[in-house]
């Protein structure tokens, strides 16, 4: 029996998803959590195989839920399944050690068995998504992607530099070193383009 959380911020896609894998013979789903934080509780109280999660969630995303699980060293495996057919998401999935990476408009039968393929060891990637995903590297290290993210969300620099523990100066550095390699011209284009991209 493979041993299933799910997690899904969608009330009703949660609920389809977690009804339709119950028909299967061999997939149990031993929690459903609405959030990223919730699924991780679900994670240590059950220890199930596999963490089928979506991107954007609140609390935690699915690539933190991921890269969550790397630093802690547990066994469950991670599968995204998500609306992001971003190249950027999908390379940015991989690095966090996840081993699955499908679309939501995958028929049921697709995630059932590359949920699977990926219990048995394998990784079960959409194929286009992995073609794309060599294409265009990402230019953004870890410490420029979140004050990109915080400054698109309408944080101010100050604000930025008390959240994240660093000085004004070294906030505005990442912004300007983000905006030039992006080749845009400010922090929102800077943000749009990142997000368009996969990268934030």
């Amino acid at each position: 029996m493979i041993r299933i959380v799910l997690a899904e911020d969608q009330a009703l896609l949660r609920g389809a998803l977690a009804a339709l894998l119950a028909m299967e013979a061999d997939i149990e789903v031993v929690a459903a959590a609405a959030d990223g934080e919730a699924a991780w509780r679900d994670l240590q109280r059950t220890s199930p195989d596999l963490l089928v999660t979506d991107i954007e969630m609140p609390g935690l995303t699915g690539l933190e839920l991921a890269q969550r699980i790397q630093r802690h060293g547990l066994a469950t495996k991670v599968v995204i399944v998500t609306t992001f057919a971003r190249a950027g998401y999908l390379r940015r999935a991989l690095d966090a050690g996840v081993h699955g990476y499908l679309l939501k408009d995958a028929p049921i039968e697709r995630l059932a068995e590359a949920l699977r393929r990926v219990h048995a060891g394998g990784r079960a990637i959409d194929p286009q998504l992995a073609l794309e995903a060599w294409s265009e590297a990402d230019p953004l290290n870890e410490r420029e992607r979140q004050v990109l993210r915080l400054a698109g969300e309408g944080q101010a620099a100050a604000d930025i530099a008390a959240a994240l523990g660093l000085s004004h100066g070294t906030v505005r550095n990442y912004l300007s070193e983000a905006i030039g390699k992006l080749g845009v011209g400010n922090r929102i284009e800077a943000y749009r383009l990142a997000r368009q991209k996969g990268w934030l």
